[in-house]
């Protein structure tokens, strides 16, 4: 590990001083955080918005726990999910710069009785989801009915291991929750240590990030936010998942405040050097299109270059996203999804560049069962990747359903003109082609990104 005290020495706390010099865009976050937390409505959040040495703004929104009238603080707790991924991805690289993997190993030489199809796998393939490996977490009710067992990594696996694969590894991208518990596997291989022993050590100890640690539920953890879900409006405690499944693909906790830290570590050279940096930053093969590194994403928003990955997981969604020519980092805890968190990070990085904000809320109309049935049906769509991704429309009373496949079913929210929406991303719009009472194509635009295929 390097010596970073002097880069810590730089690093805004939770408890730090607010930046005076932005009190416009203060008083815009303010606003626009309020607005999200009435009307989507979120039950809580924590947000931190830091600009070099200034820190903007690092506060919290509504409750850490409904039933005790907790308001959240930046000390707050929060299981970050697949933000986990860069801690790992991170972990691996540091030794590959120490030449004890190699990123063109395979998994049949780095782990025993792994199945004939996955041992042709990459560490590289592993890190960038090309794999082809299938993921456990889009098998549906044969692991969701088993959400209360703990488990060990190789049980997990087991999920999928008599599983065709996906595709043939590197030919395709696709997101895999099971290639990245791997990499926790390799790391308990090549570390001698449980891996959440092992970051505890390697990372959360030396950096002084206090509160981030393996979220195990049975652990008194100082400031834990509590999760939850939605029933409509009514928000509900969030179901049970055991926090041994997530490992080493999305089971840590942290604080917007240790969030910014790790981030300033990370792009500073203090955990791993500029090339491997530089290659976990850097789409390349399958993941070029989908603009994905190695357990981050790469992207640019209106010619700010963006480092970026979210999280969600049961009652919980987050946001990291650092930019790194203009030394800002937004960080987005919320603990009630769904909640439009992407979009939320953006616009408060919009705030900072003084862009016009996006997003902006659209009218609900209410339709009845009868006028919903014309959609249902199943719409397979052409990703960016060549990837294709079937969405399956359902009608449930008088709500409108849609799934993509091995993705979590949410509610459309009709606008009129055979337009919908979805709560969790407000630059999200679904538009259905109608013809003789029935919908024939479906056209998807999500952020930068269309695509639409005909009614199966």
């Amino acid at each position: 590990m390097r010596s970073f005290v002097a880069l810590l020495a730089s690093l805004p706390l939770a408890a730090a001083a607010q930046a005076p010099a932005y009190a416009h865009e203060r008083a815009r976050i303010d606003s626009l955080v309020s607005a999200e937390v009435a009307s989507s409505p979120i039950a809580g959040l924590a947000v931190a918005v830091v600009k070099g040495r200034d820190t903007i703004v690092m506060r919290g929104w509504g409750f850490a726990d409904l039933e005790n009238d907790v308001a959240v603080t930046p000390a707050h707790v929060f299981r970050i999910g697949s933000i986990t991924k860069q801690f790992t991805s991170a972990a691996i690289m540091q030794f590959v710069e120490k030449g004890r993997l190699s990123l063109d190993d395979t998994l049949g030489a780095l782990l025993l009785n792994m199945p004939a199809s996955w041992r042709k796998v990459t560490l590289r393939q592993l890190l960038n989801h090309t794999s082809g490996i299938p993921s456990y977490t889009d098998i549906g009710a044969k692991w969701q009915r088993r959400w209360r067992e703990d488990m060990l990594p190789d049980s997990l696996l087991a999920f999928t291991t008599a599983d065709t694969m996906n595709f043939a590894p590197g030919a395709k991208w696709r997101y895999d929750n099971t290639g990245y518990v791997l990499l926790g596997m390799i790391l308990d291989k090549v570390t001698g240590k449980p891996y959440p022993k092992y970051l505890e050590e390697q990372f959360f100890k030396p950096l002084g990030l206090t509160s981030t640690l393996y979220c195990y539920t049975q652990p008194i953890i100082k400031h834990r936010a509590l999760g939850y879900n939605r029933v409509g409006k009514q928000f509900v405690n969030a179901e049970y998942l055991s926090m041994t499944q997530p490992y080493s693909a999305g089971a840590l906790c942290s604080t917007v405040g240790d969030l910014v830290r790790w981030t300033r570590a990370l792009h500073g050279g203090a955990i791993v050097n500029a090339a491997s940096f530089a290659q976990m930053t850097m789409p390349s093969g399958a993941a070029a299109p989908s603009h994905y590194g190695f357990g981050l994403s790469v992207d640019s928003l209106s010619g700010h270059p963006r480092v970026a990955h979210g999280g969600g997981i049961h009652g919980f969604q987050s946001m990291l996203a650092h930019y790194p020519k203009d030394s800002l980092t937004v960080a987005v805890l919320v603990n009630s999804p769904p909640a439009p968190v992407d979009l939320m990070a953006t616009n408060l990085a919009r705030i900072m560049f003084g862009l016009p904000l996006q997003g902006g809320a659209m009218q609900r109309v209410t339709l009845t069962a009868a006028q919903l049935a014309p959609y249902v049906g199943d719409y397979p769509l052409v990703l960016p990747d060549g990837n294709k991704l079937v969405i399956h429309v359902s009608a449930n009373g008088d709500k409108l359903m849609a799934q993509g496949e091995g993705q979590g079913a949410f509610e459309l929210i009709p606008y009129g003109n055979h337009t919908f929406g979805a709560e969790f991303d407000r630059t999200m719009r679904l538009t259905f082609e109608v013809a003789n009472g029935r919908a024939t194509k479906l056209r998807l635009r999500q952020g930068d990104m269309e695509t639409e295929g005909a009614r199966r």
